[in-house]
């Protein structure tokens, strides 16, 4: 915003200033209040360091944000350092077993995703001689989760060979903590950086099972302690930047390095305590659709445990666990049209006997041969939905100050392991609802009956990989989001909102009876498009201004995303398995199809910290453009940009943020790297992208 000083702002037309303003109604003053107050982590290490590792980019979670992040910066020839709780890479296709690739039709057929996707779908179609080759109807492929490890590592070890980069991979390793440089005078949202970070690997102690053996809530809090354990030997370690080859002189200004958080949860926001969001925004002319008027960081979306079960020729033995009966209230098909077993069966099916026979039309007529393997995601099944201040996983700011996890060696992962726990039976608990249940805590009785030839999967040799048969980490949703630096129209920090992407009619009377007339007004300048500014100044009433039908164009695009605003809502009580339970009233209102939308390089830059950026889930998006924006493609689009603004910041001894200080002005380093994207086949506009275009009618 260097270029828009208040002298020059009064000079912008008027439409331009109401630009300027709508921030105004983007933060609560109690969002406000929330990071009004932070302050960088400095920190040294419990106990002696084991080694030093230096690289030029550092990726902390190797999910699919992470894994394209590595990609991209492996084949722009640098050396990457990659650190994952589990020892899977993948995320989504892997440790959290959600090996099914949720893909939009339209998107789909044209295969329009970045490089390293089209090169993932590629070799699971060569591996399997099928891309498909479970057969479920919920995507065009379904795989094993320890297939999608193997196949994705293999293409990151390819990459390292084409680009001449170099790979480092820290499997089963967190970051402790981080060294941030002091805050500069003067500077309330940037100008720091993280000097190093360090990070705690474990393996198994002598003459004990290995890792996998016990669920994530018994070994999540060893794994963050220094001190070796009766469990874990741990080595620490410090990653820094590689040495620079120029010299002095001849140094380019910028950073050293890039440190990249594409962890599930947001951890590396929470750790350095940048500014950030958690859970329902209030609700504003930005965020109409949002369920509560003054949010809630406490109602995050559902996390899921998946596992893996098997049909067998005779019935199998089922053993009811112990604490069954706390959970079956929560079971359900939910809908009668879903109240099938085979249908919730093949939904996400993962290996079919019969890959090549012909299906009937309906889901509920598919047949189910002895060997076919089903992954399980259902909502009212193995999701698990807390939404207070009791029993919330993921701690907020408060939360994190309150437990001490802000203090120099406090970091825990930022995690209630108690809530993990819970989510573990409930998961084990839906498995046998599904073969021996006979209620339904939404449609009543006579609905479910039971599937006695089913069997759980377990063991280190299992689809999951784990001896307890669930997913090594629980499938993330939501997590923390940062908030962006402040912009022209967005001074209280950058933003994806839901009116940037939402197909939404916002002419139903719950918006105008719902906002004030100030806020109606303000939500249509918003949706307008070309016919925001005749509303402005007045020439043109509310009710004759359109929608645009389109999602927000941004300046600094950088990537791509195409999903609907899928909802897996918290729990009004808790626990959320109480019976009688419902979903929070209003948090589904904003569900539905969106368009397909941009990701813009403002919402990867996170304030206070030059040398850092975001990738997957965890950018800056409200809680309800968040549903939309979670999915294995957009995660796979974010982590390139990632990898690709951090290495050609490097290359050009920028940093990002300078990539986009002067929007709306021209950028001119900012459109080399928007070429450099595109020129290495990673999309940051669909086809047909302009305010003219209205055509997006297939677009759902």
């Amino acid at each position: 915003m260097s270029k828009f000083s208040q002298q020059s702002a009064m000079k912008l037309p008027t439409y331009l200033l109401w630009l300027k303003s709508r921030s105004l109604l983007s933060l609560s003053l109690g969002l406000i209040s929330v990071i009004s107050t932070i302050s960088p982590v400095f920190s040294a290490p419990n106990r002696n360091l084991d080694r030093e590792e230096t690289c030029d980019i550092l990726v902390a979670g190797g999910g699919l944000a992470g894994a394209a992040t590595a990609y991209e910066g492996l084949r722009a020839g640098r050396t990457v350092c990659m650190t994952e709780i589990t020892d899977w890479v993948g995320g989504q296709i892997s440790s959290q077993g959600t090996s099914a690739l949720d893909e939009r039709e339209t998107q789909r057929s044209l295969l329009f995703y970045p490089r390293g996707y089209l090169e993932l779908r590629r070799r699971i179609k060569e591996h399997y001689g099928r891309l498909n080759p479970g057969g479920c109807w919920v995507s065009y492929s379904c795989f094993m989760p320890y297939d999608g490890h193997k196949i994705l590592f293999e293409v990151l070890q390819d990459a390292a060979k084409i680009g001449n980069g170099k790979l480092k991979w820290f499997p089963n390793t967190v970051i402790k903590e981080l060294e941030i440089t002091p805050a500069v005078a003067g500077n309330a949202v940037g100008g720091q950086q993280i000097k190093s970070a360090i990070a705690i690997s474990h393996k198994p102690a002598p003459n004990t099972p290995p890792i996998n053996t016990e669920t994530l809530s018994k070994t999540i809090e060893d794994a963050y302690r220094y001190e070796n354990s009766a469990r874990f030997n741990k080595t620490i370690i410090r990653f820094i930047p590689k040495p620079r080859q120029t010299p002095p002189s001849q140094t380019k200004k910028g950073a050293d390095w890039y440190v990249v958080d594409a962890t599930e949860t947001g951890e590396l926001i929470g750790l350095a305590d940048v500014p950030y969001r958690l859970g329902i925004d209030p609700r504003s002319p930005l965020e109409p659709s949002s369920g509560s008027p003054r949010g809630d960081a406490y109602c995050t979306q559902g996390f899921t445990y998946t596992f893996a079960m098997e049909a067998t020729k005779e019935p199998q033995q089922q053993q009811q666990p112990s604490f069954y009966q706390q959970y079956a209230p929560y079971y359900s098909y939910e809908l009668q049209r879903l109240a099938s077993f085979p249908l919730v069966f093949s939904y996400r099916q993962i290996r079919s006997m019969k890959p090549d026979e012909p299906r009937p039309a309906d889901p509920k007529q598919f047949p189910i041969y002895p060997g076919d393997i089903s992954m399980q995601n259902w909502t009212w099944g193995n999701d698990y939905r807390p939404g207070s201040s009791q029993d919330n996983l993921i701690y907020s700011r408060e939360q994190l100050a309150a437990n001490g996890q802000l203090q120099p060696g406090g970091w825990m992962g930022g995690l209630r392991t108690e809530t993990l726990r819970r989510g573990e039976e409930n998961a084990k608990g839906f498995f046998y609802w599904l073969v021996a249940g006979t209620t339904d805590s939404q449609l009543g009785n006579g609905v479910k009956k039971p599937y006695p030839n089913n069997r759980f999967l377990s063991g280190l040799d299992s689809p999951m990989g784990t001896v307890h048969g669930l997913s090594k980490y629980p499938y993330m949703r939501e997590g923390r989001r940062i908030i962006g630096r402040p912009s022209l129209s967005q001074s209280q920090g950058f933003t994806v909102w839901e009116v940037d992407m939402s197909r939404t009619n916002f002419k139903d009377s719950f918006y105008r009876q719902n906002l004030s007339a100030e806020d109606y007004r303000n939500l249509w300048l918003n949706l307008g498009g070309l016919n925001a500014p005749a509303l402005a100044v007045g020439s043109q009433s509310v009710e004759n201004t359109k929608s645009r039908s389109r999602a927000t164009i941004y300046p600094d695009a950088v990537g791509i995303g195409h999903y609907a605003i899928d909802f897996h809502p918290c729990m009004t009580n808790s626990p959320p398995e109480a019976p009688g339970n419902t979903e929070r009233e209003g948090t589904r209102k904003g569900q539905g199809q969106a368009y397909p939308f941009q990701i813009p390089l403002r919402a990867m830059i996170p304030q206070k910290i030059d040398n850092m950026l975001v990738a997957g889930k965890s950018i800056a998006v409200s809680h309800t453009a968040a549903a939309a924006y979670r999915v294995h493609s957009f995660e796979w689009s974010a982590g390139a940009a990632a990898g690709i603004t951090a290495a050609f910041s490097l290359e050009n001894g920028i940093i990002p943020y300078e990539l986009v200080d002067e929007l709306p002005s021209r950028e001119p380093n900012l459109e080399v790297l928007q070429l450099r994207l595109q020129q290495n086949a990673n999309p940051i506009a669909f086809p047909g992208t302009s305010i003219f275009n209205s055509s997006w009618q297939n677009w759902k």
